[in-house]
Order: structure tokens, then C-alpha cells, then sequence
């Protein structure tokens, strides 16, 4: 992968499954904390292991993450992502957040406790994720030091059949537009490869 040549103080990470969006960001923390003994670096884990793969998952990024940037502490929050921000957020200290998509998905269908399953999303759910997603969007403008955020695009592939997997998809997108344009550089991964698509910093 293309070694990130700057930090800028907002990056939004886009792109598939398995495209290198995780690995990208990890990329920018390591070179955040080489760069000086006074940095830190924190991810905002947003999965949640609602079933065993799932559960795996985790572990296998926990354990990748610790062997390729061993200085990068780590925060879960799938919901309050916001006062997370607000609350890490310190001009010494690098902030990935991972990933945008899954805290969109513990908003609008949150896991049964029960099974660990996704109800599917409403329209009033969706109405709902408009307050937590300007205050997230306020707390970035108002961040204090650099914030990484990785998202996934998914509106290239094959039109959803279900209204309610339509309306997921759209509210991602507009998501996506909106970090977007609060960031000043945007990545899109595909095959491990970065291409820039806005940089401002």
C-alpha cells in the first residue's frame, strides 16, 4: 500500500470490504506516532460482537492492530459517538474512528439482545439518526487534533430489493457526502490502493 506522505486534520476513509480502508488508517496512526514521542493515537471501535463470527472478527482486527501499531489504544463506542469524540480528541492525539457504516447500522437497527440479529430499518429509525449524525459532524468541526474516519461505500453495487435496505443505503450515502465535505481529504481504497478524490489539507 501507498505509504500516506501527510496527516491531514480530517481524512475520510472510503471504500469496499477488504479494499485496505482499515489498513490505511492504521498506516496514518503509525506514521502520527513516529513523527513524535508526544503523540497518541486512539481508534473508536463502533462493531459489536452480536454473534461468534462476528466475535472473531474482532479479535482478528484486535490482534492485527496491536501487532502493526502497538501504541494505538483503543475506545469502544457503537452509539455515542459524538462524546466520544469530543472526549478523546486533544491536539496530541490522532483519533481513527472505525467504522462510520456499523455505528450508522447500531443507530437505525440496533442488535436484538436476544439473537444478536438486526431489525430491519424503519423510517422513523432513520428520521432518528439525523441528531446523532449532526452532532458527530459538529464534535469533527470542533475536534482538536487529527481525526481518521472509515467508512464503506456502498451504493456501486446491485439496487436492494427491500425498501428498507434502499433507505439504509441512501442514509449511508448522505453520510458519506456529508463527512465528506467536513473533511479536508478524501480516500477512496479499492485493491489496497489509495486514490485521493478531495485533499485541502
Amino acid at each position: 500500500m501507498t505509504q500516506p506522505t501527510t496527516i491531514a486534520n480530517s481524512e475520510l476513509i472510503l471504500g469496499g470490504q477488504r479494499s485496505g480502508k482499515s489498513r490505511r488508517a492504521e498506516l496514518l496512526a503509525r506514521r502520527w506516532l513516529d513523527s513524535s514521542p508526544a503523540h497518541k493515537a486512539v481508534l473508536i471501535a463502533t462493531a459489536q460482537p452480536w454473534d461468534d463470527e462476528m466475535r472473531l472478527r474482532i479479535a482478528r482486527h484486535q490482534a492485527d492492530r496491536t501487532e502493526r501499531v502497538p501504541g494505538m489504544q483503543t475506545a469502544e463506542e457503537p452509539v455515542a459517538l459524538a462524546e466520544a469524540l469530543n472526549r478523546l480528541s486533544q491536539s496530541d492525539t490522532l483519533v481513527v474512528v472505525d467504522c462510520l457504516t456499523l455505528w450508522l447500522t447500531n443507530l437505525v437497527m440496533p442488535a436484538s439482545a436476544e439473537d444478536g440479529q438486526h431489525d430491519f430499518a424503519s423510517d422513523s429509525s432513520m428520521a432518528l439518526a439525523s441528531a446523532p449524525i449532526d452532532q458527530f459532524l459538529k464534535a469533527l468541526s470542533l475536534a482538536s487534533g487529527p481525526v481518521v474516519l472509515v467508512g464503506n461505500e456502498i451504493g456501486m453495487g446491485v439496487i436492494p430489493m427491500g425498501a428498507q435496505v434502499r433507505a439504509f443505503v441512501d442514509t449511508l450515502g448522505r453520510l458519506n457526502q456529508d463527512v465528506a465535505r467536513a473533511c479536508s481529504r478524501v480516500t477512496l481504497m479499492a485493491a489496497g490502493l489509495p486514490l485521493t478524490l478531495k485533499d485541502t489539507a
